[in-house]
């Protein structure tokens, strides 16, 4: 399975390999991202308020688009930094910065684009409940 030491260096051939390697990705997010952490906390809170407030399919696929958009937003803004530093190391370079400061500007883009939607979801909701 070509492995250099013990380290994989080719394509994994079988499926349930590539698998437990895309987990071992989502562990990692987890575990050394704060910002990772944050957007999984808070899309968590917003399910528990949308099962609370029983949104509809509609309201549920806007919602869930929207939390899995900052999240996929934050998984690109990982890989650009780490491969930025990669190439880079501690020295400053405009480029890499550019690259970085464009990546975090993905996730403020998808972070508004979430709490756009939730406003438009939940706000008449809340409203119409404290009526």
């Amino acid at each position: 399975m070509g492995l250099k030491g013990n380290k994989q260096v080719h394509k994994n051939k079988h499926f349930i390999v590539s698998f437990l390697h895309a987990l071992q990705g989502i562990i990692t997010l987890i575990k050394s991202e704060r910002n990772f952490r944050f957007h999984l906390f808070s899309s968590l809170v917003v399910i528990i308020f949308s099962v609370y407030l029983k949104i509809n399919l509609n309201e549920w696929l806007w919602t869930l688009l929207a939390l899995f958009l900052v999240l996929l937003s934050e998984t690109i803004n990982t890989i650009v930094e780490t491969v930025v530093d990669l190439f880079v190391g501690d020295k400053y370079n405009d480029l890499a910065k550019k690259a970085k400061d464009v990546a975090a500007g993905g996730v403020l883009i998808a972070s508004l684009f979430s709490i756009l939607v939730g406003l438009i979801i939940f706000l008449p909701i809340i409203l119409q409940k404290l009526n």
